[in-house]
């Protein structure tokens, strides 16, 4: 199975850094009634409820991870995520591929319908 991999942002905004170390596992949760990202999926810890958020922009995401806009629409419901560095900026975590799903949408060819209108 296939390792993806995404950044944790926003820790400063709630408990900081400081209790997060490798080997960790984070609860991946999509938000998309969150008013500012549509895409945006929270990352919990037990206890605590969200901790940050899966990096959505180019400026946040750290090395080969992935935004949350990627994986929006492929996150399975009880995903989660392993913490494998904590960096200056930002957290640097793994998810495996078991969690996402295969995208089943074909791009299909919309027949246009050359019927004139009936007045």
């Amino acid at each position: 199975m296939k390792t993806y991999y995404f950044t944790i942002t926003g820790l400063n905004y709630r408990f900081g850094d400081k209790f997060i170390d490798p080997g960790m596992e984070v609860k991946l949760v999509k938000e998309p009634d969150n008013e500012y990202d549509k895409e945006a999926i929270k990352v919990e810890l037990p206890g605590l409820g969200t901790i940050g958020y899966v990096a959505n922009s180019t400026h946040t995401v750290i090395g080969e991870s992935h935004s949350a806009g990627y994986y929006c629409d492929k996150l399975v419901k009880g995903a989660v995520g392993k913490v494998l560095y904590k960096l200056p900026s930002g957290v640097l975590c793994s998810i495996d591929g078991k969690y996402l799903e295969k995208s089943s949408k074909k791009k299909s060819k919309k027949k246009v319908d050359d019927t004139p209108f009936e007045i």
